[in-house]
């Protein structure tokens, strides 16, 4: 019997445990490729773990608000699962994943926007040399804050009805920098926004899902060139964790990464909305999180 002892655990998430729990997944597993995508405004660096057949993947994102850091956390905790099943040929819900994983790939992006986790976990210090200009923001509590250390909503500022949110910010008073739902000066005009939409377009992923937090929701559709498929998609995903179908509304309705990614290539594309409560969600939810999540995570490696 392998005795399996996790490297992911329940306790805060910050750029630190990003480095620590990458480089210590990847001695355990040296299957596991990591690179270092890009860099933020405040040079952190923005990671991917790909596991399997990178031309064949699928392409799963977190970390893109600050105060969701627990997003981060999950998808750390699937890619030691991922690692485990493939090293000890060990099943997930009588998946053989090893078996799978001969044709199959997945590409992970754990926190795509680290300066926003750290202001969101360590306050307006960790800003670096953009401190002063994050706390002229006046953002009340730095643990909910949303945005990069741009004061810009990296989930607003994907190309895909990008000006028709701009508008509805300005007419709820948003008209500059904040702590959260500012979409830019323009369409991806961040790196971190910038970094994941040059992966997209290299790799030509067959489709991707981005967690958030909280709802236990499941978005599936944007527009047009949403896929006939992507609503048969969405309802087994969301029947496997038990989480609620939804549209798009609000603020919401456009300039997503799901929007963007269903509206450049025609491709299925989900938004995740994991836990229930007020963000940050406690972190000693994670394991109930997870555990409920993880066969919908898994599901869509698959599809």
């Amino acid at each position: 019997m392998v005795i399996i002892i996790s490297i992911v655990n329940s306790e805060i998430f910050d750029y630190e445990k990003n480095k620590e729990y990458l480089e210590k997944l990847c001695r355990k597993f040296p299957f596991i490729k990591a690179e270092a995508i890009s860099r933020t405004s405040l040079s952190r660096g923005i990671f991917s773990l790909s596991l399997g057949n990178r031309q064949n993947s699928v392409l799963y994102i977190g970390g893109v608000h600050g105060c969701e850091w627990i997003t981060s956390l999950a998808l750390y905790r699937f890619v030691e699962t991922l690692g485990e099943c493939l090293m000890f040929n060990r099943l997930i819900k009588g998946i053989n994943i090893k078996k799978a994983f001969g044709q199959l790939g997945v590409t992970i992006i754990p926190c795509l926007n680290p300066d926003g986790v750290e202001i969101a976990v360590h306050g307006s210090n960790s800003a670096k040399s953009m401190r002063k200009f994050v706390e002229s923001l006046g953002c009340e509590e730095y643990s909910q804050w949303n945005s990069n250390a741009m004061g810009v909503d990296i989930n607003h500022n994907f190309d895909a009805g990008w000006h028709l949110l701009r508008r509805m910010e300005e007419e709820k008073g948003i008209t500059g920098p904040s702590s959260r739902q500012f979409a830019g000066s323009y369409p991806e005009s961040e790196a971190e926004t910038k970094a994941i939409t040059k992966l997209c377009r290299t790799f030509k992923f067959r489709q991707a899902i981005a967690l958030h937090s909280q709802g236990e929701e499941l978005y599936w559709q944007y527009g047009e060139n949403t896929p006939p498929q992507s609503n048969m998609m969405a309802k087994i995903l969301a029947d496997s964790c038990s989480y609620k179908l939804v549209n798009n509304d609000g603020l919401a309705s456009h300039g997503g990464f799901k929007d963007w990614f269903i509206e450049e290539f025609s491709k299925p594309a989900f938004t995740l909305e994991i836990g229930k409560g007020k963000n940050p969600l406690p972190v000693s939810e994670l394991d109930s999180i997870y555990e409920k999540i993880e066969e919908a995570l898994v599901i869509f490696a698959l599809m």
